[in-house]
């Protein structure tokens, strides 16, 4: 039997979102005492509540789906679209008025009138709080008020914490700390696969603990989009889509296999198949509902997500924001988020875009103030007349890139933007009508045509859109914008600088070097900064039509003047869904973006993430052999190194349009103002204004090209699947059955001779330091990414287990699999490690011995020699994506602490959700300043009592060579230490749930 999400979606969130789920992530921990008669009652409510929900559960149990099956005509019609047991939803009904009837603020449930009679539904309604405070709240402020005030039972959500959320003004700027439920979580492959294996994990955890492995369920709807498989290893070709499908579903089918047997095993879980689109565009276009209806009861839509640019759908007023795998996996079984209540910093947007300037050049313009703002851990909100005048899909490029600024999201409110969007992608009138009515009633709604109230903001930013020039950003990090009229002397001086992220440190006599060569019989050649990558690619911009249309004109302007992008540069096109490929064809774009090279090779998320696929032996060659620093431009949002191509040194974001133009110019050794991209069929030179179309001309191509039903039917193809995808066969068992030959899915070792009592918080003692580095190392740096190198000890391991190198696939297709992950910790090709001298590679000093070893055989080592090892680190460690490995990784290498100057917001986080202890040196020291070099052993005195540990507190650490500093505990909140102190967030988990 098959039976559409939407239904299990209501019954779930209704659960999760209007009641009590699970404890307080510190009711057992608790500092503060409590008597024993509340504690009783506690206990008791508690306990009723979940078993109620676990019967609802169980009832649900023998329903199976992986379809999403929305329809968004009305919520009643799902009714006619799936039959369910009638005592199941009678007892879902009983469920529901229990749990309302419990909350603290059901005095303010409020109903909802339809203009044409009865109603909506019933919400929790801000302005009858009558609370002058919450008409300043920033938007994105009052989704976590709305959140708190619904879900407040006294348990999970205090009165008091809402009271913080409504003081905001007052409350941010102490670093509060609140628990926030979010609506659903949403899942990629890369990260979706390990986070299935340890809910699998978990099950069997609480199997041998005598407990019921079936309470390991999501409680919240999670949807994983499978995006992030498919590989660019055909390109240039009419038929790559299918090859490239065929081969992902070759290298994958034991990952696809599994997520659709975990789609099977877990309810409320929703798998798209592969080849349906980029999860963050899909989500924009189908998942987000702005507004849930959950049988009659009213709320905002808000995700967490485990891709860091889940903040896209910020762009359509819906608060998201990625989450490490850990921290996901914890929410999904019912466990609030504890978060510190964020700044908001309110970036106000004026004037309007001028003529051939694209929001790919606005949001590099926008990430680079803001990085330069400092806005990690906050919130940014957008406002301002500006905001108006950008489309929903440049809001969403602005949003989407809300990591690359350090933002935890960046928050465009719903406006009249927002609703005619929707109607565009499919939402039907009566939905769209129920979602401008229950914003504006609950004041979440913007209206520009309306005389606009003050809010207040942490701090403010602003900029004039008239001011935004064209720009490109790179060669290695995404907030190093340079403008196009600057980008050849900015090229030049990277050839020239000191190897760093703006220099590469080529001698001035060797930078006219020609590396001439044979690509398939006819002559080619490559100098530095020669493209050999030029890549449409990444959710940031494949949502956006004016840019991908854009892209277009650009190749027919190109073709009709006679211009050719060279054979020997991998050109490639992948759309972020479907849509997108109706609508360049029917503007009749498609055709020249095919004869540029530009076909399309898949939907899902490549080149951005490294799935590039290999170059042209003899381009490989050429660029090895001549050292030269060749170039990727794509229209992604990462460009770190090592990430796009391990042969590409340097790698420039640039808009779709831009792509194009410097895939036809061969280089980003060029000055577009001056100097011409090629001889056209004429014999004339042409030039960059020959080619950029005007505001306008992408305008008309997109209101004559993008309709809402190309919207309508590729989301009803999705819920259909696709052949290769419904012949998987997996079994129907609940416990995953282990196959302990697999190099794809592997059992972790997290929960190995785990007891009932928690090992307690732990200091280090003599530990050797592992790596010692500099500023700025991401999460690419520390989680496997990419390709699995030759020389590696993850290729070792894989050829020990009887794997061809041809079927390596990558580290992200293996993140099922501890044992590969362990080894590509660290692995990065480009990490530089003060302990080898400034030496770049995946490489440390064995300081014991003196051995230069690979770091997972140096970590091997200190583990067998049963010795602990701690990171040194500078500032603003952690940041980028891949995340949950980044923690992962380190905690099976035997990494027990991380000193850094500073750390991105959620790889503290998911470090203490490992058990690894997150130090910062105070404001002016670091490693440098305090002398240290790497070769001391670290005792960090940590107490061993819990209660002697407190948010933020002082840690004096002590070297062995007679050196003592303090160091900030970034435990950030009592939650957190509740994790630590039970040694990672899962085992906190299984021990709550096993007590139940």
């Amino acid at each position: 039997m098959y039976i559409t999400t939407a239904l299990l979606r209501r019954a779930s969130s209704s659960s999760s979102n209007t009641s009590t789920t699970g404890k307080r992530l510190l009711s057992s921990l608790s500092k503060k005492p409590v008597s024993n008669s509340a504690s009783s009652a506690i206990s008791s409510n508690f306990n009723q509540t979940h078993q109620r929900s676990l019967s609802f559960y169980s009832a649900l149990r023998s329903v199976q789906r992986w379809s999403h099956g929305v329809d968004w005509n009305s919520p009643a019609s799902l009714v006619a679209q799936i039959r369910i047991a009638s005592s199941t939803a009678s007892l879902f009904q009983r469920n529901i008025a229990t749990m309302a009837s419990e909350n603290a603020f059901k005095r303010i449930l409020t109903s909802l009138p339809k203009p044409s009679g009865g109603e909506f539904g019933k919400f929790y309604s801000l302005p009858a709080l009558n609370d002058p405070r919450i008409d300043k709240l920033p938007y994105s402020i009052r989704i976590l008020l709305e959140s708190a005030i619904r879900n407040c039972d006294g348990f999970q959500v205090t009165k008091e914490d809402v009271e913080k959320i409504i003081d905001w003004e007052t409350s941010s700027p102490k670093q509060v700390e609140i628990p926030f439920k979010p609506a659903r979580v949403l899942l990629q492959d890369f990260t979706g696969v390990p986070a299935v294996v340890d809910l699998a994990c978990m099950r069997d955890a609480m199997n041998k603990l005598g407990s019921d492995s079936n309470k390991i369920n999501p409680l919240v709807p999670v949807d994983l989009v499978i995006d992030h498989s498919v590989q660019v290893d055909v390109a240039r070709s009419e038929n790559a889509v299918q090859a490239n499908m065929e081969l992902e579903f070759q290298r994958n089918k034991e990952r696809f296999a599994f997520l659709k047997w975990g789609s099977n095993a877990f309810h409320n879980m929703l798998v798209v198949p592969p080849g349906s689109g980029i999860v963050h565009q899909v989500n924009l276009e189908y998942l987000g509902r702005v507004v849930f209806n959950t049988d009659g009861m009213l709320y905002p839509d808000s995700v967490v997500g485990t891709d860091s640019h889940t903040t896209m759908i910020d762009g359509l007023g819906v608060a998201g924001w990625g989450v490490g795998g850990i921290e996901a996996e914890a929410t999904m079984l019912g466990q609030p988020m504890s978060m510190v209540l964020p700044g908001v910093v309110g970036f106000k947007l004026s004037g309007k875009l001028k003529n051939g300037v694209t929001a790919t050049d606005l949001v590099l313009t926008v990430t680079q103030m803001l990085r330069k703002h400092g806005v990690v851990g906050k919130f940014v909100e957008f406002y301002g007349d500006g905001v108006g005048e950008i489309s929903l899909a440049d809001r969403a490029t602005i949003a989407n890139m809300s990591p690359e600024y350090g933002a935890t999201m960046g928050f465009f409110p719903v406006d009249h933007v927002t609703l005619q969007y929707l109607k565009l992608t499919g939402r039907s009138d009566e939905t769209v009508e129920m979602i401008e009515a229950y914003l504006r009633a609950n004041k979440m709604f913007v209206d520009y045509r309306e005389p606009q109230q003050e809010r207040v903001y942490s701090s403010y930013l602003n900029i004039n859109l008239a001011d935004v020039e064209p720009c490109v950003s790179g060669p290695k990090r995404p907030h190093d914008r340079v403008t196009l009229k600057d980008m050849k002397a900015d090229w030049h001086s990277c050839l020239d600088n000191k190897v760093g992220f703006k220099g590469f440190a080529v001698p001035k006599e060797t930078q006219e070097k020609v590396a001439k060569f044979s690509f398939h019989g006819q002559p080619a050649e490559l100098k530095h900064g020669s493209v050999v990558i030029a890549a449409i690619t990444s959710c940031t911009n494949t949502s956006n039509p004016s840019v991908m249309l854009g892209a277009g004109l650009v190749a027919k302007k190109a073709c009709e003047l006679g211009l050719q992008v060279k054979p020997w540069i991998k050109t490639s096109l992948a759309p972020g869904s479907g849509v997108v490929t109706k609508y360049l064809l029917k503007s009749g774009l498609q055709k020249y973006l095919n004869e540029q090279g530009f076909h399309i090779v898949g939907y899902g998320c490549t080149t951005c993430i490294g799935n590039s696929g290999d170059l042209d032996e003899s381009v490989a060659a050429a660029i090895s052999e001549n050292d030269i620093v060749a170039a990727a431009v794509l229209s992604g949002n990462r460009n770190f190194e090592g990430r796009v191509h391990p042969l590409t040194r340097a790698n420039y974001l640039a808009s779709p349009p831009l792509v194009v133009a410097y895939a036809l110019a061969g280089t980003v050794d060029i000055d577009f103002n001056k100097e011409p991209i090629g001889v056209g069929k004429d014999g004339k030179d042409v030039y960059f204004k020959d080619l950029w179309p005007s505001t306008n001309e992408i305008a008309e191509v997109v209101q004559s090209s993008v309709l809402p039903d190309m919207f309508k039917s590729t989301y009803e193809a999705i819920t259909m699947g696709n052949a290769t995808w419904n012949q998987l066969s997996v079994p129907a068992a609940k416990l995953y059955s282990w196959d302990p030959n697999s190099t794809y899915i592997h059992e972790p070792p997290y929960f190995k001779n785990m007891t009932m009592d928690p090992p307690g918080p732990h200091g280090v003692k003599d530990a050797y330091c592992l790596l010692n580095f500099g500023d700025s190392i991401t999460t690419d740096h520390i989680s496997p990414a990419g390709s699995i190198h030759k020389d590696s000890p993850a290729a070792k391991f894989l050829v020990e287990h009887g794997v061809d190198r041809k079927d390596f696939n990558s580290y992200g297709s293996r993140r099922g699999n501890d044992e590969i992950m362990a080894r590509g910790t660290f692995a990065n090709i480009r990490i530089v490690n003060k302990l080898l001298n400034g030496e770049v590679g995946p490489k440390t000093l064995h300081i014991p011995t003196g051995e230069k070893l690979s770091v997972f055989d140096a970590a091997m080592r200190y583990k067998s020699a049963g010795v602990d090892t701690v990171v040194l680190a500078g500032a603003e460690y952690g940041s980028g994506s891949s995340r949950d490995w980044a923690a992962k990784g380190p905690m099976l290498l035997g990494v027990k602490a991380v000193i850094a100057k500073s750390f991105e917001r959620i790889h503290r986080s998911n470090l203490v959700g490992m058990g690894i202890v997150p130090l910062c040196f105070k404001p002016g020291e670091d490693a440098d300043t305090l002398g240290l070099t790497g070769h001391e052993r670290y005792t960090i005195d940590l107490p061993s009592n819990i209660n002697e540990i407190s948010p933020g507190q002082d840690v004096n650490v002590h070297t062995d060579d007679g050196k003592s500093f303090t160091c900030t505990a970034r435990f950030d909140t009592e939650v957190e230490l509740a994790y630590f102190n039970h040694g990672g967030i899962l085992p906190y988990v299984i021990r709550q749930l096993t007590k139940q």
